[in-house]
């Protein structure tokens, strides 16, 4: 899920597993814990771009990394309290950029994106500001007290922020290489999206009630297994949800005649009210958007999409190309552009809107060309997507059912 998510869901259980000894910092290497598997995303620095997609959510998002690891950063951290290293102004500096780095990139491009207006630029400039303030009254400028965690302590904050970390994600359509190195298959349940609103905010509520409550209080822990308790309880419910929609969309289809492989179900961003679904044929897909709010238990239109996979003969196994196909999950579709270009579509992540229109319509594309060494190369693209204000005002009626 995002960043914040993981951040919220890893501080909470540095709170279960130190913080009646350590408090606040035990939420803060847990919140540490529970980014450190999305660092992977660094790869796009330094690798290509399919390369990199390949490589998010992978060894560091493993079982076997949630277990190989926290032992040693459990002991680096107890390393410095134990040698005094967090008393000198240059480590609390140094951990304060981090933090602001951390935080504000993602919303410096989000502000970039958002093309200057008013709430872009304040998210840009206002939260980063906001979040700077708050660390340097509260934690540079202040003397640190004693810390008294042990290796093993220490190891268990991670142990709970790191493991969970994949659990989550596996959550998502994006799928989670649970059994890295020994085995890319990912794990993907689809039954939340990566970013909801209802699972973080209030999540996010309770731990900050928490933060506020001194070291000891009872109050404290209440409020720290509130937020775990309110959060897991949505995501069960989720997976409630996930039930009712497979229903739904199994009896659509059939009432279509539609004959099918396979098929997959997943809700669509911020929310878990309006799903899509997404069945596999012969030749084609069959894709329908229903919302449980909808007045009537069926998916009342379906998009069309013809494989078209024979566009890619001769390529498939192109080391980009397969590796979009594994991506996907066989879950995509090619079409040939007014350019005479291919273009790749991941339709696990469906449409902007409702109904198929236009090649810019799908949310997660590739384009493919053929390179002077005769592979077939691809590039993600957004160009021409329609993420304007009208298309959100419609998604969220969407959303409010038909």
């Amino acid at each position: 899920m995002d960043s914040l998510t993981q951040i919220v869901l890893g501080a909470a259980c540095g709170e279960v597993a130190l913080g009646r000894k350590v408090g606040n910092r035990a939420m803060f290497w847990g919140a540490i814990g529970g980014t450190i598997p999305d660092l992977d995303v660094l790869s796009n620095l330094v690798t290509d771009e399919m390369t990199a997609l390949a490589f998010h959510r992978a060894i560091t998002h493993s079982l076997f990394f949630s277990i190989v690891a926290p032992p040693l950063l459990g002991w680096l951290v107890h390393q410095i309290y134990e040698k005094g290293i967090y008393r000198r102004h240059a480590y609390r500096l140094g951990f304060s950029l981090f933090w602001l780095l951390l935080i504000g990139l993602p919303i410096g491009w989000i502000a970039f994106e958002g093309g200057g207006n008013v709430l872009s630029l304040i998210s840009g400039a206002v939260i980063p500001g906001l979040l700077g303030f708050l660390l340097w009254r509260y934690y540079i400028r202040r003397e640190p007290g004693e810390v008294k965690g042990t290796v093993a302590g220490w190891a268990l904050v991670f142990y709970l922020a790191i493991g969970t970390h994949p659990l989550l994600d596996s959550c998502t359509a994006y799928g989670t290489q649970l059994f890295q190195p020994f085995s890319d298959y990912r794990v993907a349940w689809n039954n939340i999206s990566v970013v909801d609103p209802l699972y973080t905010l209030p999540f996010l509520l309770f731990l900050i009630m928490a933060g506020r409550q001194r070291r000891g209080n009872r109050m404290r822990s209440f409020y720290n297994w509130a937020g775990l308790g309110v959060s897991s309880l949505y995501l069960a419910f989720t997976f409630v949800n996930k039930q009712e929609v497979n229903r739904v969309f199994e009896s659509s289809l059939e009432r279509e005649g539609y004959r099918y492989e396979r098929y997959m179900t997943s809700p669509t961003i911020f929310n878990n009210i309006l799903w899509q679904g997404l069945a596999e044929g012969d030749t084609a897909y069959y894709h329908g958007f229903y919302s449980l709010l909808d007045d009537s238990a069926a998916v009342l239109d379906f998009n069309i999409f013809p494989k078209n996979h024979e566009l890619l003969a001769g390529h498939e196994t192109d080391r980009e190309v397969a590796i979009l196909r594994w991506f996907s999950k066989d879950y995509y579709n090619v079409l040939k552009r007014e350019d005479g270009s291919l273009q790749l579509n991941d339709l696990r992540f469906g449409l902007i809107k409702d109904k198929y229109e236009r090649p810019e319509d799908y949310i997660f594309r590739f384009n493919l060309r053929v390179d002077s060494t005769g592979e077939m190369r691809a590039k993600q693209t957004r160009e021409g997507a329609a993420f304007d204000g009208e298309t959100f005002k419609e998604f969220f009626k969407r959303i409010g059912g038909k």
